[in-house]
């Protein structure tokens, strides 16, 4: 199951990485609600995260996310321990801090420029994420860090952008290629591709035909052999001679 889990996100971070240019290390825009789900199931993030990805990693947060926690009193108050443990990433609400979730939203605006990866539990944030392209999204499952599969919002607005290419044939081919590897391609596409090609049977398998014997070969070679007429020795003549002179 780990194996086929990190293939799962091996793969989607791929399609981020070859369509909205992320790169290592991967920051991780954590909220409240993550950490406090995190404490919940006794899941060390700063551990797992790094694991789960197995890139570099950069966890971060916000000072909207730390004195949300800090404002909820008793209960949150390990999930405010946890967020502090991380880098503070600056934002535009000093003056006027507002929620984790409208902090977070303002960070991603603009289609994610910073390349965040955003953290939480909190199921209305999951949807505006989710209609943003280009924004992953992440969040535990049980004991599990999961990041979600791209979004249609996400797909739709890469493949957008390699419509917008004139391309020759070759460079088509090649496009069809990258589809492959980033996710793009389409289920049609996916299973054209594992067609094989038809082709003439195996070269190897293919007996030579074998040249048919002729069975006159002697008579339609051209050459006839002349058979030797026996010599009979001149003694042997003589004595016939001498006979056949005797008898009449």
């Amino acid at each position: 199951m780990k194996i086929t889990r990190h293939k799962k996100v091996h793969k989607y971070l791929n399609f981020y990485v070859n369509n909205y240019k992320f790169r290592t290390p991967f920051q991780v825009l954590i909220d409240g609600t993550f950490c406090f789900a995190a404490l919940k199931e006794k899941v060390d993030i700063q551990d797992q995260l790094p694991k789960y990805f197995q890139q570099e990693t950069k966890l971060l947060t916000t000072p909207c996310v730390i004195m949300e926690t800090e404002s909820l009193g008793p209960q949150t108050y390990g999930a405010m321990l946890i967020a502090k443990k991380f880098a503070v990433h600056k934002c535009s609400h000093e003056k006027h801090p507002t929620t984790g979730s409208k902090c977070l939203r303002s960070m991603i605006k603009n289609n994610n420029p910073s390349r965040y990866i955003i953290a939480t539990q909190d199921r209305d944030l999951q949807e505006k994420v989710r209609n943003r392209a280009g924004v992953p999204l992440l969040y535990l499952h049980g004991k599990v860090p999961t990041l979600d599969p791209p979004s249609q919002a996400s797909k739709n607005e890469a493949q957008h952008q390699l419509d917008k290419v004139d391309l020759n044939v070759h460079q088509r081919e090649t496009l069809a290629e990258l589809k492959q590897s980033s996710g793009l391609a389409t289920e049609e596409e996916t299973k054209m591709k594992k067609k094989k090609r038809k082709g003439g049977p195996n070269p190897l398998s293919c007996k030579k035909k074998q040249k048919k014997t002729s069975v006159n070969n002697t008579k339609t070679s051209g050459k006839v052999r002349k058979r030797r007429k026996a010599k009979i020795p001149s003694h042997v003549k003589e004595m016939l001679k001498t006979s056949q002179n005797s008898n009449q």
